[in-house]
């Protein structure tokens, strides 16, 4: 895997987009271009002493400006409340990236379903659909009309958009929104839980794309049984234990290693894969990319048998 840049970026401008939503606009502070980015990418934001991801929702024909969007969530673990409550225009902000596990794949049809900040991904994937021309619609779920963000700009795009305030409407009708599909088409889906488990439950799996806040809950089976790791780069050899983490093991050795979410969703710890085969327990990397073994998530997958060795 190559290493995600790191910037040092000014924030040029915050604006409320929605109740307890803020949008972030992010500038090279000598005016430089930025790194080049594709719908569904998402920036490492380093924030209030911890890392966390948020995803790029602005335009990525504008080279100059990054733009993410952040929701006050008081039962988080800090990241978003010191972007809401200290977090300043003029001040700056260290990112790392772009990275995409979420990328907009070629289609003639389009169906995106979000719920509440969940929109973030799918509002650069609108764009970019209407700009090659692509057939889509949406399906968006909030709280509140008051709470869904960036309304105005996707009812200037060309595409066909649905709100679902539930306080009006209820949940989304996701048996009425995934009826019919037409065969060209592709599902994208970014949200709370809840609603990417009902998505998952009613649509084919080879047609649906994901976008996950936190890891489901699963029943783990795969061994747990202690493995060896060589670290390439480093040149050292770890014991990985049944109850650790390779991760962990890493940082116990005293190795640099990015991570933020230790849950296997964020993609902050990705790392090469230069022998073994590993046990993938992400939810993140699809299912060829866990065939290939070219790259796995430290913070939860394991050795699936022998040792392994790292580009760490």
């Amino acid at each position: 895997m190559t290493a995600a840049t790191t910037l040092d970026l000014l924030v040029r401008r915050m604006t409320w987009e929605a109740e307890n939503v803020l949008s972030v606009e992010l500038t090279h502070p000598d005016g430089k271009p930025l790194p080049a980015w594709d719908p569904g990418a998402h920036l490492d934001v380093h924030v209030g002493g911890q890392i966390r991801q948020y995803s790029l929702c602005g335009d990525p024909h504008t080279t100059d400006t990054y733009r993410i969007a952040v929701l006050n969530e008081p039962a988080s673990r800090g990241g978003s409340r010191h972007i809401h409550t200290r977090l300043r225009p003029g001040q700056r902000l260290t990112v790392a990236g772009p990275r995409n596990h979420f990328a907009l794949e070629d289609a003639a049809d389009y169906l995106f379903v979000a719920g509440g900040i969940g929109i973030t991904p799918l509002l650069a994937m609108a764009r970019e659909a209407t700009r090659r021309g692509a057939t889509w619609r949406m399906v968006y779920g909030g709280r509140t009309r008051t709470s869904m963000a960036f309304t105005e700009e996707l009812a200037a795009l060309e595409g066909d958009m649905t709100l679902v305030p539930q306080d009006e409407h209820g949940p989304i009708d996701l048996g009425t929104a995934l009826a019919d599909l037409p065969d060209d088409t592709l599902v994208y889906c970014c949200g709370p839980e809840p609603l990417l488990t009902a998505v998952e439950e009613r649509c084919p799996a080879g047609r649906l794309r994901l976008e996950r806040f936190a890891a489901p809950l699963v029943e783990r089976t795969g061994d747990t049984t202690a493995f060896e790791v060589e670290c390439h780069r480093s040149g050292r050899t770890l014991t990985v234990g049944a109850d650790t983490s390779i991760l962990q093991a890493a940082e116990d050795a005293g190795l640099n290693v990015d991570s933020s979410c230790r849950d296997g969703i964020c993609g902050s710890c990705e790392t090469r894969v230069l022998d073994g085969t590993p046990d993938h327990r992400d939810f993140l990397l699809s299912e060829a990319e866990h065939t290939a073994n070219a790259t796995m998530m430290i913070c939860v997958s394991r050795c699936a048998a022998g040792r392994l060795v790292l580009d760490l």
